[in-house]
C-alpha cells in the first residue's frame, strides 16, 4: 500500500472507519490533539480507498459497518499492508466478532463505550510496536494488550475499568511491565519490592504476586504466569506463549 505521489508525509496518519459522524468527530479530534493526522471515513469502501490514497500508519476500525462488514476490510488491509496495526472497535457483548477480529489479524480492541484516553493509550501503543513511533525514555504510560499503566499518576486500567493498587503492587507491576513477556526471576523481584531487610524475604513475592493476581486478573483471561524453578512474566492476555 503507498501513498498517492506527491502526497505530504511527515505527522502520523490514523485512519477511522466508522458510521456514526459523531463519534467519527470525537475520535478525530482526540488524534489530532495527541498529534497525529485523522482520516475518517463512514464505510468499508470508503476506507478501502482512503487507505490506497494516504498510505495511515495505523486504522481504527468499527466492527460494524453499513456495507462491509468489519471483519472482510480488515482481511483486505491486511492483504494489502500485512504490517498495518489495526485497532478494532467492537460492542461489548460481541465475544464472537472481537475473537474473529483478533484471528484475522486485529492487534487490539476496545468495546463501546469506551473513553477516549483509553483508545489514544492503545493507538500509542500499536503505533510504537510497529515502529511508527518512538517511545521517549521518559514516557510515563505502557500498553500491553488491554492493559495500561500509568507510572506517573500510578493509574491502572484494564479492559477499560480502572484496577486500584497498593503501592507494592503498583511497584511489582511496574517491573513486570518494563520486561513483557520475560521471566523474572524472585530475587529480582524482591529487589524492587521489598523496603527493609525484615520484608518477608521469598515469601513476600509469592504474596505480592498473588494479591496482584486477584486484582488484575479478576474475572479475565491471565496476564501474570508463573514460570516453575524460573519465575514470573506478564504477557497479552491473548498471547498463549
Amino acid at each position: 500500500m503507498t501513498a498517492t505521489p506527491g502526497f505530504r508525509r511527515g505527522r502520523i496518519r490514523v485512519l477511522i472507519v466508522d458510521d456514526e459522524p459523531a463519534l467519527t468527530e470525537v475520535l478525530s479530534v482526540a488524534v489530532t490533539d495527541a498529534g497525529r493526522r485523522p482520516y475518517p471515513v463512514p464505510d468499508g469502501h470508503s476506507a478501502l480507498r482512503e487507505a490506497r490514497r494516504c498510505a495511515p500508519h495505523a486504522v481504527v476500525l468499527d466492527g460494524m459497518l453499513p456495507d462491509l462488514d468489519g471483519i472482510q476490510v480488515l482481511r483486505r488491509l491486511r492483504y494489502e499492508n500485512p504490517g498495518l496495526p489495526v485497532l478494532m472497535l467492537t460492542a461489548r457483548d460481541a465475544l464472537e466478532h472481537r475473537i474473529d477480529g483478533l484471528e484475522n489479524g486485529a492487534d487490539d480492541y476496545v468495546t463501546k463505550p469506551f473513553s477516549l484516553q483509553e483508545v489514544v493509550l492503545r493507538l500509542r501503543g500499536l503505533l510504537r510496536r510497529s515502529g511508527a513511533e518512538r517511545a521517549p525514555a521518559d514516557d510515563p504510560v505502557r500498553v500491553l494488550g488491554d492493559l495500561t499503566v500509568v507510572t506517573g499518576t500510578r493509574e491502572v486500567r484494564r479492559g477499560g475499568g480502572a484496577v486500584a493498587l497498593t503501592a507494592k503492587e503498583f511497584d511489582l507491576l511496574s517491573l513486570l511491565m518494563e520486561h513483557p513477556r520475560q521471566v523474572l526471576s524472585k530475587a529480582r523481584i524482591l529487589d524492587r519490592v521489598r523496603t527493609g531487610p525484615f520484608d518477608g524475604g521469598g515469601n513476600l513475592v509469592e504474596v505480592c504476586i498473588s494479591s496482584l493476581r486477584r486484582k488484575l486478573d479478576r474475572g479475565r483471561p491471565p496476564m501474570i504466569h508463573t514460570v516453575r524453578g524460573l519465575g514470573y512474566a506478564i504477557r497479552p492476555a491473548e498471547d498463549g506463549r
